[in-house]
This record gives C-alpha cells, structure tokens and sequence, in this order.
C-alpha cells in the first residue's frame, strides 16, 4: 500500500462530499454496472460489499437482497452512505468501519462484491485480503477494479500511480484459485479496468488447487 490506511481514510472522507458527481466516467459507472448484475443475490441472502465508499452499490444490491453490509476506512464516505439509505427508505444496509483483511464481520455471506477499492493494495495485501474473503466462505465474490489486461506499467495510467497499486488480472486470477474461488466470468471493461466474478470450490478444508478454470 503506497499510502496508510489513515491516509486514505483521510483523502477519501475530504472527497465523499463531491465523490459520486466526480465517479462519471464511462468506465467506472459500466464498471458498477456490471458488479451489481453479476452479484444477483438470493432474496434472503447477506451481501458484504468492502470498499463501500458511498454505497452506491450496496445501496443497488439492497432491493433484491436479504441484507447488505457496507464496510469502508473512510468515516466521511460513511456517512454519505447512511445518509443516501435513509433519503431512499433503505433499511436493510448496514454501514460501518471494516478493512479488506479486517471487515469487521463473521456472520453468514452468501455474496461479496468490491468495486474500484482493492487496487490500493499491494498485491501481497491483496492475497491477504482475498484469503480473509475466502474465509467468510461466501457462494459469489464479485470484483471490480483498476486491473491490468496488458501492460502493467501503462504510457496513460487510468489510476493514479502515486497512490494506486494495481494488479494485472493473472495475479488476481492465481490468487482467487488458491483460496479455492473458481472464476466464471470476465468482463473487460477497458485495458485497465474489469470484473472478476467467482463462485466457491468447496469448503475450505477441501479445496484443491483450480486454475484457469479446471482442477489440478
């Protein structure tokens, strides 16, 4: 992680203000899009969203799920979440502090989603973070992200280097399938942006390696 934890809070509680008027570019909002649609929880299931920011896809979620759970660093990104839930009537959104690898939530999940949040790990706190997920044993993670498709140092970066630390899609695909997610959908949203979407490979204690889709 190129900057702290309390940075980043920080940056992002100065920003939550302005936030979801600055998120208009054609990429993020087809980006957002495409998390929600690929989530499709169960009526009764609970949907851990990491990252929340200001909620706008747990707060798109909430109708077709049981309950969702938003988790995000940023105090000032919070409560411009609560603060949509309780202008829409939404009362199945629960919004609170929680981190990648310490989301502050052990209950039941059938689905997680992260929408443009995991590329300010490194990638060795991505495996952290992704491992953390796994054990929640949750049916569906959905992830989307600044991700690299080509180069991973790019002449027109869509991230900000001086902050960001984006992985290429092998990297994030080889860490899924060692926590025994296998991956059954890719959305290219642009050279640097895209959806991973996974689904369980067993119970924890069972799981095999999978790669690329089958088992070794």
């Amino acid at each position: 992680m190129k900057k702290t934890i309390a940075e980043h809070a920080e940056r992002f509680s100065e920003a939550a203000g302005t936030y979801d008027g600055d998120q208009d570019s054609e990429e993020y909002l087809a980006c957002a899009d495409l998390v929600v649609g690929h989530a499709a929880p169960d009526a009764d299931e609970v949907v851990l969203d990491l990252g929340t920011g200001t909620g706008a896809i747990a707060l798109a979620l909430a109708p077709s799920a049981g309950r969702v759970i938003g988790r995000d660093i940023s105090a000032g990104m919070l409560e411009a979440a609560r603060s949509k839930a309780a202008d829409a009537g939404i009362d199945t959104v629960e919004f609170g502090e929680g981190r990648f690898r310490d989301p502050g939530y052990d209950g039941q999940v059938g689905v997680v989603t992260s929408n443009f949040a995991m590329h300010h790990l490194s990638d060795d706190e991505k495996r952290e973070a992704i491992g953390v997920i796994a054990d929640l044993n949750p049916r569906r993670f959905v992830l989307g992200d600044v991700m690299f498709f080509g180069e991973s140092d790019p002449s027109e970066p869509f991230y900000d280097p001086a902050v960001d630390d984006p992985a290429t899609v092998g990297t994030l695909v080889d860490t899924l399938t060692d926590e025994g997610f296998v991956l059954v959908a890719v959305e290219r949203v642009h050279d640097q942006v895209g959806v991973l979407v996974t689904e369980r490979f067993g119970e924890r204690s069972e799981r095999a390696g999978v790669v690329g889709g089958g088992v070794e």
